[in-house]
């Protein structure tokens, strides 16, 4: 009776995590605009790569920068939505420097190179001019002219500069 009492426990458990999983799946699709043929394609690639795949590694160093060896699906959708979206504004650019330096109008090379890649953190750190801004401290970095200089004035889509793709 033991035995049927805990397997009975582990369905409902692994009912309530299918349910909270789709659940998710559906405001994700709905707040990010993913059609539900995306998602399924997105589902079928974690899988493969969840199984501990060589490619997976590489993914891991972008949705797992902290390397605590695991990532969820809402993580891995996020980083294939960030891979699969169209390419950013400027604007949010600067959103995004914005909740790296912590609201601040400017960034340091320290919170670059803690936060970005160091190939990304570099390039940014060696284009950005200093900030001389209200408040801005020794070796203040102004992100917000370095976003908007990465987009032509006529096409904010467009890149302007070459450069790699910040992973924000």
């Amino acid at each position: 009776m033991e035995h049927s009492r805990v397997a009975w426990e582990n369905l409902l458990t692994t009912i309530a995590r299918t349910i909270n999983e789709t659940e998710n799946q559906i405001l994700t699709c709905g707040a990010k605009g993913i059609s539900q043929e995306k998602m399924n394609k997105f589902r079928n690639s974690f899988n493969h790569f969840d199984r501990g795949e060589a490619e997976f590694v590489r993914i891991m160093s972008v949705v797992d920068p902290n390397s605590t060896g695991g990532v969820t699906f809402q993580a891995y959708i996020d980083f294939m939505f960030r891979e699969t979206a169209d390419t950013d504004t400027a604007d949010q650019v600067i959103a995004s420097f914005k909740a790296l330096a912590g609201d601040k109008n400017y960034i340091t090379a320290d919170e670059l190179r803690r936060k970005l890649p160091p190939d990304q953190a570099e390039y940014c750190i060696a284009r950005m001019a200093p900030y001389m801004g209200h408040g801005a401290v020794p070796g203040a970095l102004d992100y917000m002219s370095f976003s908007t200089a990465l987009y032509c004035k006529s096409d904010p889509k467009t890149p302007f500069l070459a450069s790699p793709p910040l992973q924000l």
